[in-house]
Formats: C-alpha cells, structure tokens, sequence
C-alpha cells in the first residue's frame, strides 16, 4: 500500500518596500526578520520617524535596530510575542528620548509590528497612526485604530472615515516613541493564522490612499512582492505630486 503523502506545511511569504514620496527626506524604515533559531518565525515592523531633517530617521532607524536586537534574542516558546513587541516598544521610546539628549532634533517615531511564531500564532502592537491590517479570504478580519486626534474624533462621533482624511489635523498623534510621556501601545493577539491570510503594517503614506477594500483585494489575490509594487506605485499616483514617505511589509500564509 503507498504511503500517505503528508500534507504539506504552511509557510510564511514576505515583501517590504518604501518609496520617499514628494518628500525631501525619507525618514521611514521598515524590515521583515526571520528568527534565527526558530524556524518559522518572524517579526516586522514598520516605524515611520518625526523631528527635523535627519531626527525622525534617527528615531527610525532605532525602532529597527532595536527591534532586531531583541528578535535575536527572543526565544520562543519560552517567551511570548506580546513580552517582546511590549519591551521592543519600551526600548525604542528610551533609546529615541537618549538621542534627543544629545542631538537639536526632536525625534520622535511610529511603531507598527507584528510576531508570528511557528505555530502561526500572531500578536501585533502599535504606537501612532502607522496601521496593522490582517485579511482572510478577500476580506479585512481586523485592524488597528490610529492614537491620532482625528481618530479621537471619529471615537466621538465628530467626525467619519472618509472626513478624517481630508482633516487640516490628520498628521497630529495622540501617542508615539520619543515624547515626554511614555506611549500607551496597543497589544493584541489575533490568534493563529491559517493558509491566505496575509498581516501587513504600513505608514501613513500609503494606507491613506487606499480603501480597506482595496487593500484586502490586492493583498489576497497578489503574492507579497507583487501586492507590494502595486500599493506602492498607486500611492504614488493617487498623490498626485503631494505624496508623504511611505512604507510597507506585507506577510501571506502560504501552502
């Protein structure tokens, strides 16, 4: 009798991209990291950096740095995905606030992550109006809720979706890395992920441009990469010449 053939596993597919937009500066990174030692596993962030010509990069670039330090030294299942997005958040808000000290720049950062471990569990955390989305089957199961005025304002029913984008305030945060108080994340635990869903953190500069309609179809039905240059050049016309930095990584569960 032929031996049964075992179903094949899940893997995890990646794609990053930034473009600087109209702006003068690039002041986002992002970054997609697989764990070193446990097969499986990954982390992404996206961190869209404030202050000045060079200090919103600083504060960036230290999201990223940061972040992968940790990554490196998370071990999984001994630790879990929420202790490290937390103290990836702790670290960066410090590490910006000690760069401030000895630079003329403010800077100061978004934070969008997310962990997937190998059992395809998913915890994400974010600071700021950079955005988390998980899709499933065509369709936005979840995403995160900017700490921004307009989104206070949509919360007291001041205010819809659609006005917040033309707000002369959109750009002003309730929370970020490197202010005076310490942010207040939000952590969740979206439970594991199955074969389609695709997890995607971006800044600003692109999900302004584009309905979550939009995004769950063409994350859903484009790999990573290709899903990934076609939000980045719609955005880019879609700007029409007025567009900001704008980054993106997205994740899709593959069989």
């Amino acid at each position: 009798m032929p031996r049964a053939r075992k179903p094949a596993a899940p893997r995890l597919v990646a794609a990053t991209g930034t473009h600087r937009g109209d702006r003068l500066y690039q002041q986002d990174q992002v970054c997609v990291m697989a764990h070193p030692r446990s097969a499986g596993a990954l982390l992404a962030v996206v961190a869209d950096g404030m202050g000045g010509k060079s200090g919103g990069r600083k504060a960036a670039d230290q999201v990223v740095l940061t972040a992968q330090q940790l990554f490196e030294r998370f071990s999984p299942p001994e630790e879990s995905g929420e202790e490290l997005l937390r103290q990836i958040c702790s670290e960066s808000h410090l590490m910006i606030k000690l760069t401030a000290l000895s630079a003329e720049e403010e800077p100061h950062s978004t934070l969008a992550a997310f962990v997937i471990d190998a059992e395809l569990d998913c915890d994400w955390l974010h600071t700021g109006d950079s955005r988390i989305y998980h899709f499933r089957q065509g369709e936005m199961v979840r995403r995160t809720l900017d700490q921004s005025y307009v989104q206070r304002l949509i919360d007291q029913g001041q205010l819809t979706e659609t006005e917040a984008l033309t707000h002369p305030q959109s750009n002003l945060l309730t929370a970020c890395l490197g202010t005076v108080q310490d942010p207040e994340p939000v952590v969740t635990n979206i439970g594991k992920l199955q074969p389609g869903d695709v997890v995607m953190c971006c800044s600003d500069g692109l999900w302004h441009y584009f309905t979550e309609r939009e995004l769950a179809t063409v994350t859903s039905t484009l790999t990573p990469r290709e899903a990934v240059e076609l939000l980045i050049n719609k955005a880019r016309q879609r700007a029409q010449g007025a567009g900001d930095n704008l980054s993106i990584a997205a994740v899709k569960v593959e069989l």
